[in-house]
């Protein structure tokens, strides 16, 4: 075993900076680059200011914070690509920064920044390679990564040390550029929904999958933030009736290297680079800043149509993967202080499964992300945020934490303790699965609820007292520190695994299409395919996977929390069997909207559309306090109770004995709480029955006091539910369900 020095030695290092070998730049030869002065600016704010300068002069202020760098040049780029250089000189408080007259919007510019080289303690500044402001609110151009974009030599012949080579030719060519822009709206016009936790139902979708395919959006807008802002695409989502989209990656990203040279793209987008910047691929409007501005009118028109906009945000990681990764960004400003590093510090510390984790306890790393969220909360409008693998941003040195800087941060923060935040619990580091641990102003995926709810529906028969946990609420992990039933974000499926109709067409993943061998995605899909793999010609297999998906749904509607439905869902989408599209790009990953035309599909979307006005109408179907158990006034009934078959109370015994029936029932009196003019809540009450068997089964409707008479609301074994069944059946009788069914009945 060789030491750390001598593996330096075989590198070639020499006082810190390393070996230099020379590699001639890809393309045409480059004229040499200009050189412009700026005067001292100032410090703050972080990223491009276009502002007046001291004497009136209209410029731009740049500040970038690089803790550990011997210099900083700022490149202004003109339309040819030709570059003025701009050392900054003055330093204050680890920020360099400097105004520079005559800069005006629309302008792109990038940062070389100079220091040592030595990765063996975590020290990669290579002023070769061109870089993204960390604060850039725009950014032209796409990531391809060329070798010129790494700052070592990829090809270094001692593959075990060659991220330690570092690589002399200039990345300017080949890299996106941040994009000056100046932005004076105010807001005044707009008038954000302010929808209560407890009244809303997500919407997850993808800006550009949702609205490449449809039909009446201009083929010039599809795909696009505008396209979604098209009266097309609002008028599906407000006829459904959801009251927030939580839309996919929408911060600048990169696409990986392993993808591109398989011809693929990373779809998802969850390989950020720019924390500021919206995602320029998805403007109508041009990447000279057109998209910022396109960005705003799209949440105005939601917000216009009684719908939250809530971003899923990758602050856990970034596009520079692990020491292998390219230089884009963070690695070549301050890589020491931007990222976790093992004790050997060439290495990156990984708890997110993408090559690096962004040190969020260092103040810069915190200040980065923090003044990013409130920069889309004030400036463009949003409403709240889904944090991918939030425990990587709750841990401390190195355990989760839940009195970590970043969560404490944002609890006392006057803007965003505000918005609505929703943690994904997990991340793939020791200790990392948190469900129900976050803090109370924290609302959190549910997985477990997906998890009971996938095995009821297929059979596998989950312990009784996990599904009635996860139908009433889950308070066995959210009746604590003050949380309500709202903490749990509820859902069936995600962008992460099978979609809706998949997970009853599919017993196995079929990925083929994504060039991993199948390794990629999850094995644990708590499928079934209703007695074929795939698409089938089947019609009595068919229509019982349209029955598994009313009844799905309906479950998920009809749980307490907030449910979260994924787009396509409602109108039986399919990636044909791909439980990780992350990197289909492609009428696998876009939605088809021609389904909406099939009437079987069109029955589907009618019951999701149903049953969420069914929510909205009935506070008891989306109570803001856990049930208690116990007797209410004025009936002297418990709010919620739970029945055999028999159409007797569960008792502590039924609890242990798995059963494919059960019935829940909530009632509608005595409901804690006031509405807006301070009377009482007063709502019907409902039994909802389940029964997951696969043959006819008698069930008793539990007789007085609980009720009279119960009136059909829902009944998942039709498939025309465009109106109300409004079968009254009596109390105590016995009715037939079908096999596989969910019946909501009303109290008469």
């Amino acid at each position: 075993m060789t030491s750390a020095a001598e593996q330096r030695a075989a590198a070639g290092e020499g006082a810190g900076h390393g070996r230099r070998p020379t590699a001639a730049t890809s393309g045409a030869r480059r004229p040499p680059p200009l050189t412009a002065t700026a005067w001292p600016g100032a410090p703050t704010p972080l990223g491009a200011s276009f502002r007046p300068g001291p004497d009136g002069t209209a410029g731009t202020n740049f500040a970038l914070w690089a803790a550990g760098a011997e210099a900083v040049t700022l490149c202004l780029f003109d339309d040819d690509g030709r570059e003025t250089r701009v050392r900054l000189t003055e330093l204050t408080q680890e920020i360099w920064h400097g105004f520079v007259p005559g800069v005006r919007p629309g302008r792109r510019y990038g940062y070389r920044v100079a220091g040592r080289w030595d990765p063996w303690t975590g020290a990669r500044w290579n002023p070769a390679k061109l870089l993204l402001d960390p604060y850039a609110r725009a950014v032209d151009g796409e990531f391809t990564l060329p070798a010129e974009v790494y700052g070592h030599v990829r090809d270094w012949p001692e593959q075990q040390v060659a991220d330690t080579v570092r690589d002399e030719r200039d990345s300017a060519p080949f890299v996106p550029k941040g994009v000056v822009v100046h932005d004076d709206d105010d807001w005044s016009d707009d008038r954000p929904p302010g929808t209560p936790w407890a009244d809303s139902v997500v919407y997850e979708l993808h800006v550009r999958g949702f609205t490449k395919r449809h039909p009446g959006v201009p083929e010039e807008l599809r795909g696009t933030y505008a396209g979604l802002a098209h009266p097309a695409a609002v008028e599906h989502l407000v006829t459904l009736g959801v009251t927030a989209v939580e839309l996919l990656p929408v911060h600048q990203f990169a696409h990986e290297d392993h993808l591109l040279s398989r011809g693929l793209r990373n779809y998802w987008g969850y390989n950020s680079i720019g924390y500021f910047a919206p995602h320029a691929a998805y403007a109508a409007a041009g990447t000279a800043g057109g998209q910022v501005g396109e960005f705003k009118r799209m949440v105005r028109v939601l917000h216009a149509a009684g719908i939250e906009v809530i971003l899923d945000v990758v602050y856990n990681h970034t596009a520079e993967a692990g020491e292998l990764g390219p230089t884009l960004s963070l690695k070549g400003i301050d890589n020491r202080g931007y990222y976790r590093l093992q004790a050997d510090a060439r290495r990156y510390a990984d708890f997110t499964g993408c090559g690096n984790t962004l040190h969020v306890v260092q103040p810069q790393v915190l200040r980065l992300i923090t003044d990013s969220l409130r920069y889309w909360v004030t400036e463009m409008g949003v409403d709240g945020f889904r944090f991918d693998l939030a425990a990587a941003l709750a841990r401390s040195a190195h355990d989760v934490d839940m009195l970590a800087p970043f969560l404490a941060v944002l609890a006392q923060d006057p803007v965003l303790r505000r918005v609505k935040l929703v943690a994904e619990p997990w991340d793939v580091g020791p200790g990392g699965y948190q469900v129900g641990a976050f803090p109370p102003q924290w609302t959190e995926w549910n997985d477990r609820y997906r998890e009971a709810v996938r095995d009821f529906w297929r059979g596998a028969l989950p312990d009784p007292r996990d599904l009635g946990y996860r139908l009433s609420g889950s308070s066995d992990l959210y009746a604590r520190g003050g949380r309500r039933p709202y903490a749990s974000v509820n859902f069936v499926t995600a962008h992460d695994g099978f979609t809706l109709r998949d997970l009853v067409s599919y017993e196995r993943k079929h990925n083929e299409a994504n060039g991993e061998q199948g390794r990629d995605g999850s094995d644990d899909n708590r499928s079934w395919n209703c007695g074929a793999e795939g698409e089938t010609d089947d019609e009595r297999i068919r229509a019982l996977r349209r029955r598994q998906l009313r009844n799905l749904l309906s479950t998920l509607l009809l749980s307490t929390g907030v449910p979260m439905l994924v787009a396509g869902d409602e109108l039986g989408r399919t990636q044909r069997g791909n439980n990780n599209a992350y990197c289909q790009d492609n009428e696998t990953g876009w939605l088809d909207w021609s389904l909406l035309a099939e009437p079987g599909w069109r029955a589907l979307f009618d019951l999701a559309a149903r049953l969420i006005a069914l929510r909205r109408r009935h506070p008891v179907l989306r109570r803001d306090t856990f049930f208690s158990g116990h007797a209410q006034p004025p009936d002297g009934l418990p709010d919620l109770a739970w029945f055999t078959a028999r159409g007797e109370e569960m008792t502590e015994a039924d609890w242990y004995a798995p059963a494919a029936s059960l019935g829940m029932y909530v009632s509608g009196h005595g409901i804690p709480g006031r509405d807006e003019r301070g009377a009482p809540v007063v709502d019907d009450s409902f039994l909802a029955v389940l029964h997951a068997g696969e043959s006819p089964v008698p069930f008793v409707l539990p007789g007085p006091p609980w009720a009279q008479r119960y009136e059909v609301v829902v009944d998942t074994s039709r498939e025309d539910q465009a109106a109300a069944p409004g079968t009254v059946h009596r109390a105590g009788t016995a009715i037939t369900l079908p096999e596989r069914v969910v019946l909501l009945l009303r109290v008469r």
